[in-house]
């Protein structure tokens, strides 16, 4: 199912699947996280397509956690088969209690502890993406201590310009991620004496939100050069992995290529330098366009003449950080068409700052009461969110068909003073 498919109108009612928003927000109450099963399996399904039409058939797809980390999204990509890659032991437990197997996770970022280390050791994780030297001998050492040995790829930076927002940008020099080119050869001689670690692949990570091909063609080929250089040195290399990254088209125009042509142009151009295992890491491009922020108008506030006019609603930066972060866009729309003339609104929430907005200058014919959609929220929006203005965390729900799961409970004030204490 496309997304176009899965998030739809029906007389004029925006709908999820079978459910109306309108009847979501009603049942559950907004702020509210509404992610649809039949987009999220179609995403999947356009990597496999992709894989399925390439010359490489050794492929691996880990979904990034750290886009989504819902029990259920996790749970419903665990049986699809998917691998997961991980950035802290949090997000290994989660995987696990997802139903996913450590066999299938590979642990990556710059500041595993040690603590983190020995948790994934012991589960049996499948590989350590590893970003500098120093990590290299604290591994080795966590392994000696539990007498295992540490599979590990070390995550290169390629010095590639993912021409993305500086913040998502990982794979250039002064980015904190992964290890310089020029130092890889002797950074892989170094792991390769540790008596801990096993060495099996190389990786890297260029950004994410990218819409050009080209970005990841360079970085995979920058990285087969080294592959070339290590296996002349001795150092065999079982995989190569080619991370995550590609974006979405948020309704800016800047659109990505479909994603099964991505994946197979990316595979075949590796497959011209020989049979290689691949693994990717993709995460934004699984979830986000499965997934809707519902929120309710509280407010409408208009301003002094040639001044903004305020559509005040009940989700707040806290629940979507994303245009406050990296003044993303999302498309904003009404959940009801109605009659009549649009005015143009900052949509901001109740947080008390001015960095609190959802989205500038739209166009809506709206009312106090009346319900929005935000768009594309499924990657890094609720796991982004806090409890900033100790605002509770909104709920999210999955729908399928006609049926709604209720995958995380809305929290409650209760709560988040139940985890603190007066001073005696």
């Amino acid at each position: 199912m496309t997304q176009q498919e899965a998030i739809h109108r029906r007389n004029g009612a925006l709908h999820i699947e079978g459910v109306s928003a309108a009847s979501l927000a009603e049942t559950h109450s907004t702020p509210l996280y509404v992610y649809s099963l039949g987009a999220l399996t179609g995403a999947w399904d356009a990597w496999m397509a992709g894989v399925a039409a390439s010359a490489n058939p050794n492929v691996k797809v880990h979904v990034a956690v750290k886009a989504n980390s819902n029990l259920g999204v996790l749970s419903l990509f665990a049986r699809l088969g998917a691998g997961f890659d991980i950035v802290s032991g949090g997000e290994l437990r989660r995987v696990l209690a997802a139903g996913g197997k450590a066999s299938d996770v590979v642990f990556s970022g710059v500041g595993k502890t040690d603590a983190e280390m020995s948790e994934a050791l012991q589960a049996g994780v499948k590989c350590f993406n590893v970003e500098s030297i120093p990590e290299l001998s604290r591994l080795n050492q966590a392994a000696s201590e539990l007498g295992l040995k540490a599979p590990v790829a070390l995550r290169i930076n390629p010095d590639v310009d993912a021409h993305t927002h500086a913040y998502n940008t990982t794979g250039k020099k002064g980015n904190k991620f992964g290890i310089d080119y020029g130092d890889a050869r002797a950074a892989y001689a170094v792991a390769a004496k540790m008596g801990n670690l096993q060495v099996c692949g190389v990786d890297c990570h260029i950004g994410s939100g990218i819409t050009d091909t080209a970005p990841f063609i360079a970085a995979a080929d920058r990285v087969l050069d080294l592959v070339d250089i290590l296996e002349a040195d001795g150092i065999p290399i079982a995989h190569i992995d080619l991370g995550g990254g590609l974006g979405i088209d948020y309704g800016e125009g800047d659109a990505p290529p479909p994603t099964p042509e991505f994946v197979k142009t990316i595979l075949n151009h590796v497959h011209r330098r020989g049979p290689r295992n691949v693994w990717f890491e993709p995460g934004r491009s699984l979830t986000a366009a499965a997934g809707v922020l519902l929120t309710k108008v509280e407010y409408l506030k208009p301003g002094p003449v040639g001044g903004k006019n305020f559509c005040i609603v009940d989700a707040a930066m806290n629940d979507l950080a994303r245009p406050a972060v990296y003044g993303a866009f999302h498309r904003i729309e009404a959940a009801q068409d109605r009659a009549g003339e649009a005015e143009v609104y900052d949509v901001v929430g109740p947080v008390c700052e001015s960095g609190d907005w959802l989205g500038r200058a739209r166009e809506l014919n709206v009312q106090v009461g009346d319900l929005l959609a935000v768009r594309d929220t499924g990657a890094y929006s609720f796991v982004m969110s806090s409890n900033y203005n100790t605002r509770p965390r909104a709920m999210e729900v999955i729908v399928d068909g006609d049926t709604v799961h209720v995958v995380r409970k809305r929290e409650t004030v209760q709560q988040l003073l139940a985890m603190e204490s007066v001073l005696p």
